[in-house]
C-alpha cells in the first residue's frame, strides 16, 4: 500500500485493520464531536447494523464513528470492536450511569476470495474493528487496504478510495468508498475508467476514455458465479464540513449515489448492497443555493474515490 490520501475535513479521522490470512479486514471513521448523518441504500443486498436510527423521523442523527467491513453478516461484529474503543474513550450518548456509543455498520462480501476463512469459533471482526480505530488518523492508506482489502469487481481488484473537492462557496466534502463491486469499473476490456469525465490530477491515471470507443461497451462485465442477491457491494462515506439536518443529510447521499452510477456499470443491481453514508460535522453555514452544489459535489467526489481505489489496488497487486 503505496497511496494515501490526507482527510481535509477537520475533526475527522480514519483507521484500517486487516487480516491477510482471511483476507477481509475493516475501516472505521471516527467523528471527534457526534456528527449528523443519514444513509441510503440502493442496492439490493445490504448489510448493516443500527442505521435505522439514522432515517431522518427517528430520534438518533449523530453518531460517534462509522464502519466498514469486509466479511458479509459476520463483518457486522466489527462495530462491537469500535464501540469498545468508543466506551473505553468515554464517547456516546449519556443515560445514566453508562454511555452507548453510536456506531453504524455497513458489510460488503469478500467470502469468496483466496482467504482462510476457517477463523475457529469466532470471526475476526470485533478485534478488527478495535485496531481499526487504534490506527485512527488523518492520513488515509489507499487501494488494498481496509474494508477492500479483500475485495474485488468483475475484472479488478476492489480497493479503497477518496477524493474531496471545495464548495464554490464555503465549506469540502470528501468521500471514502470501500468497492467490491459485481460490475466493472472500466469501460469494456479496456483500461479506462467509467470516471474519466470527473478525474482531477490524474489520480487515475489520467486514461480518458477510450478512442475509438469499444463496439461491446455496454456489455455489462460481472463477476463469474456471483450474480447472487449477498456477494458484492461497495460502501460509501461522504464527509462535509457544510451544517446539514438528518434530513438535508440523507438527500445529499441520496445525490451521492449519482457518483456510482458514473463509475461503475452494471451498478445497483440484485447483486449489490450498495449504500452511502453522509455525515456532517456542521463548522459552515451556508444557504440552499451552496446544498445543491454541494450535491453535485458528492456524486462526483464519489465517483472519483471510486476508480482511485481500483487504481490503487491494482497497483499493489502489480507491487506484490
Amino acid at each position: 500500500m503505496g497511496a494515501s490520501y490526507q482527510i481535509p475535513i477537520p475533526g475527522v479521522q480514519m483507521g484500517h485493520a486487516i487480516d491477510q490470512r482471511v483476507m477481509t479486514g475493516v475501516t472505521a471513521c471516527l467523528f471527534e464531536q457526534p456528527a449528523v448523518t443519514a444513509m441510503h441504500i440502493m442496492g439490493g443486498a445490504p448489510g448493516t447494523r443500527d442505521t435505522e436510527l439514522l432515517n431522518p423521523e427517528f430520534t438518533v442523527s449523530e453518531v460517534d464513528a462509522l464502519v466498514l467491513s469486509g466479511g458479509s453478516a459476520f463483518g457486522l461484529d466489527a462495530a462491537t470492536g469500535v464501540q469498545a474503543w468508543l466506551k473505553e474513550n468515554d464517547r456516546g450518548i449519556e443515560l445514566d450511569p453508562v454511555r452507548i456509543p453510536i456506531a453504524p455498520c455497513a458489510i460488503l462480501f469478500d467470502m469468496r476470495n483466496e482467504g482462510d476463512k476457517n477463523w475457529g469459533q469466532y470471526p475476526p471482526y470485533r478485534e478488527l474493528g478495535y485496531q481499526a480505530m487504534q490506527s485512527v488518523s488523518r492520513n488515509v492508506d489507499l487501494g488494498r487496504a481496509g474494508a477492500a482489502y479483500g475485495a474485488r469487481t468483475a475484472n479488478t481488484p476492489g480497493g479503497f478510495g477518496m477524493a474531496g473537492a471545495k464548495l464554490s462557496a464555503a465549506g469540502q466534502v470528501c468521500a471514502a468508498v470501500a468497492v467490491n463491486a459485481v460490475g466493472s469499473p472500466l469501460v469494456g476490456d479496456t483500461a479506462h475508467f467509467w470516471a474519466a469525465p470527473f478525474e482531477e490530477g490524474n489520480e487515475f491515471g489520467g486514461r480518458g476514455y477510450p478512442h475509438p470507443w469499444p463496439a461491446d461497451a455496454k456489455q455489462g462485465r460481472t463477476k463469474s458465479g456471483q450474480r447472487v442477491a449477498g456477494a458484492n457491494t461497495t460502501l460509501a462515506l461522504v464527509i462535509t464540513d457544510v451544517a446539514l439536518d438528518a434530513a438535508q443529510a440523507k438527500r445529499i447521499a441520496v445525490a451521492a449515489h449519482d457518483g456510482f452510477a458514473r463509475a461503475l456499470y452494471p451498478v445497483h443491481t440484485p447483486a449489490d448492497g450498495d449504500l452511502v453514508f453522509v455525515a456532517s460535522t456542521g463548522q459552515v453555514a451556508v444557504d440552499d443555493e451552496a446544498l445543491l452544489d454541494l450535491g453535485v459535489l458528492a456524486g462526483n467526489v464519489t465517483a472519483r474515490a471510486i476508480a482511485r481505489g481500483v487504481y490503487e489496488a491494482m497497483a499493489d497487486e502489480a507491487d506484490a
